[in-house]
């Protein structure tokens, strides 16, 4: 760890352009991830505290330090309308870094969701607010307030490199990052494999197979697939 990187609050950061962001919001991390070439997916050990919860927004970047959420409250007050807080750990650490008071003051700051490469509780509060939140964990372990992170600065969180205005988008199928300058990009891209999929489903339902629509059997029969009656 850069101890340069310590006790700092980068404000002044440029999001991603809104209405890419928008659009982006319109699909699953799975279709994104897909469309971006298979590239900035968070490790799949983070899970929604509550089943079906997604958001997607403008990254405000958050390094904490073990069973410490200090910065968290930092971090709220750079918080704008449409931003997901993401909190990376300088060391592995599942203590319950953020509740529901947290969870209180994100949301009235324009918060759309919490992801986080480490603990949380008050699980059925957030449940009931229906306020997204992605963790590594679940603790009912509380922390401290008494060491520096920093704020706004580049993180790895759960595998993923984020830069603070970058998109983040999290479903039930996990989470993933599109870069800013990306985003237009990423989203056009989701929209062409979203509109070749609804054609797809289409015609699997009217009982087409893959292995025809896909043109599989040739390779198959090359690769040495035998039908035994």
């Amino acid at each position: 760890m850069n101890m340069n990187n310590l006790g700092i609050v980068k404000r002044g950061v440029v999001r991603a352009d809104p209405a890419a962001v928008a659009q982006l919001a319109g699909f699953g991390v799975a279709t994104i991830h897909e469309a971006m070439g298979r590239v900035g997916l968070m490790r799949p050990y983070l899970k929604p505290v509550y089943a079906g919860a997604h958001c997607c927004g403008t990254a405000v970047t958050v390094l904490l330090q073990p069973g410490d959420n200090w910065m968290m409250h930092v971090a709220a007050e750079q918080i704008q309308p449409g931003d997901i807080v993401v909190a990376a750990v300088t060391a592995e650490c599942g203590d319950g870094f953020f509740g529901d008071l947290l969870a209180t003051s994100f949301r009235a700051r324009g918060a759309v969701g919490l992801v986080i490469d480490g603990g949380v509780r008050d699980v059925k509060d957030l449940t009931a607010m229906r306020f997204p939140v992605f963790s590594r964990v679940v603790s009912a372990k509380g922390t401290i307030k008494a060491t520096l992170g920093s704020v706004n600065i580049d993180v790895v969180c759960a595998g993923a490199l984020v830069h603070a205005g970058d998109v983040v988008i999290a479903d039930d199928d996990g989470v993933v990052v599109v870069p800013a300058a990306l985003a237009q990009q990423v989203a056009d891209a989701a929209a062409v494999r979203e509109a070749a999929e609804t054609g797809k489903r289409a015609k699997l339902a009217a009982g087409v197979l893959g292995l025809d629509m896909y043109a599989m059997r040739g390779p198959l029969e090359q690769a040495g697939l035998r039908y035994v009656d």
